[in-house]
C-alpha cells in the first residue's frame, strides 16, 4: 500500500491512520515524495502561499502541451495562481453559490433515471454536467451532447490515460469551446448565472477565451467529483441497510458521505519557493502529496471521525479543499448529488444486486456499478 494505491483501495482507511501516527508531513521513500496526513498539515499545505497546485517547470502537462486541451487547461483557475486564479474565480464563484437548490431539484427531477447499473451510471456521471449545462442556458438536447464531450475532455486531466485518450480530449476542448462561443452570441440566453458570470468578468477582464475554458473547468470538475460523491453515498446504503429508508435525510448522507468516504482523496501541491511547513524543510520543486481524506478522519478534525453520523454536529472536511483553491461549486455538488441519490431512491433499486469496482484513478475514489448475473 502506498498514499496512490490507497485511493481505490477497498478500505484505505486504516492505512492512512498509521500515516498520521508517523508525523504530519512526512517524505515516502518509495513515492520520492512529501505526504500531509494530518489535518493540521493539510490545513497549513493547502493556505501555505508557496504551495502551488503546478510545478513551476511544467505548467501544463507534457502530453497536452501545443493542443487545445492544453491551451484549456492553461487558464483554468484551478490551475493557476495569482491573478490568472483569482480573476475568473471571482466571476464565477459569486453565481455558483446563489443557485437556487428549487431549480437543482427541478433540473434532476426532470431527468428520466433508469434501474440498474446502466441507469446509475448516466444519473452520476452524465445527469450533474447536465443539470449545470441547464444553468448555463444550454437546451437538453445540448446538455447530453456536453455531457459526453465533457467524458472525453477530462482524459486530459489524468496522468493514466493513453495517447489515444488525449488525441480526443483535444478534439472534444474544440467541440465545447464551439459551444460555449455560440452560447455567449446568442442574444436569447435567459442564464441568470452566466449573465452574472459576464457582468463580473467584465469589469476585470475582456478575456473571453479565459471565461470558456473555465467554464468548460466548471463541466469537468463537475463530472467525476459529483459522480463519486453519488456513488459512494449509494455505497454507504449498501454498507449499513438501515440508512436505507424512506425517512433517510438525504442532505444529511451526502453530507457525511463526502467527509467520511470523499470522491476526492488526494491533491497535489509543488514548492515554488524555500520554505518551512510544519518544521519540515522544503525545497523549490518538492512535491506534497495532499491526503485529504485522511485529513477528514483525523481526531484532532472530527470527533469519533470512524463512526458515520448522520446528524455529526460541527462537521469539517477537507474534501472541497481549503484556502485560496477552495472549490468555488460545493454547494452546488452537494446540492445535485442530493437530488439525484433522492431520485434513485425514489425507483426503490435493488442495491444489493449491484456489483461494484473503483474506477481506475491516482486521487478519485469513484465506483462503477454493474448488475449481478
Amino acid at each position: 500500500m502506498d498514499p496512490i494505491i490507497a485511493a481505490t483501495h477497498a478500505d484505505p482507511y486504516p492505512y492512512y491512520a498509521q500515516l498520521r501516527a508517523e508525523g504530519g508531513l512526512f517524505f515516502h521513500q518509495g513515492l520520492k515524495v512529501w505526504v500531509a496526513s494530518s489535518a493540521h498539515a493539510v490545513a497549513s499545505v493547502l493556505a501555505h502561499p508557496d504551495c502551488h497546485v503546478r510545478p513551476s517547470y511544467e505548467p501544463v502537462p507534457k502530453a497536452i502541451v501545443g493542443g487545445m486541451a492544453g491551451k484549456v487547461f492553461s487558464q483554468l483557475m484551478r490551475m493557476n495562481e495569482g491573478e490568472r486564479q483569482r480573476c475568473p474565480r471571482s466571476a464565477i464563484q459569486p453565481g455558483l453559490a446563489l443557485i437556487d437548490v428549487d431549480e437543482v431539484n427541478a433540473l434532476v427531477g426532470a431527468r428520466l433515471i433508469t434501474p440498474g447499473a446502466d441507469g446509475l451510471y448516466k444519473a452520476m456521471f452524465r445527469g450533474p454536467v447536465c443539470v449545470v449545462a441547464a444553468l448555463l442556458g444550454f437546451s437538453p438536447a445540448q446538455g447530453r451532447v456536453i455531457s459526453e464531450l465533457t467524458a472525453d475532455f477530462v482524459a486530459c486531466l489524468s496522468p493514466l490515460s493513453d495517447q489515444a485518450q488525449l488525441k480526443v480530449a483535444h478534439v472534444t476542448a474544440e467541440q465545447l469551446s464551439g459551444y460555449f462561443v455560440e452560447l455567449l452570441d446568442d442574444p436569447n440566453n435567459q442564464s441568470t448565472l452566466l449573465a452574472g458570470i459576464r457582468h463580473r468578468l467584465a469589469a476585470i477582464s475582456g478575456d473571453s477565451e479565459m471565461l470558456i475554458a473555465n467554464l468548460i473547468g466548471l463541466f469537468s470538475q463537475t463530472y467525476e467529483a459529483t459522480a463519486g460523491l453519488i456513488g459512494n453515498a449509494l455505497l454507504a446504503l449498501i454498507r449499513n441497510p438501515s440508512l436505507h429508508s424512506e425517512s433517510t435525510p438525504v442532505d444529511d448522507l451526502i453530507a457525511e458521505v463526502q467527509r467520511f468516504d470523499p470522491s476526492v482523496q488526494n491533491t497535489p501541491r509543488f514548492i515554488a519557493a524555500p520554505c518551512e511547513i510544519e518544521g519540515v524543510r522544503l525545497n523549490p520543486g518538492d512535491m506534497i502529496l495532499v491526503l485529504l481524506a485522511s485529513a477528514n478522519r483525523d481526531p484532532q478534525l472530527n470527533d469519533h471521525p470512524d463512526v458515520f453520523l448522520l446528524d455529526r454536529p460541527d462537521r469539517r472536511s477537507f474534501t472541497f479543499g481549503a484556502g485560496r483553491h477552495q472549490c468555488p461549486g460545493q454547494k452546488l455538488a452537494l446540492g445535485i448529488a442530493s437530488a439525484t441519490l433522492r431520485q434513485i431512491l425514489a425507483m426503490k433499486p435493488s442495491l444489493d444486486r449491484l456489483a461494484w469496482h473503483y474506477r481506475p484513478s491516482l486521487n478519485g475514489r469513484i465506483p462503477l456499478f454493474s448488475d449481478c448475473p
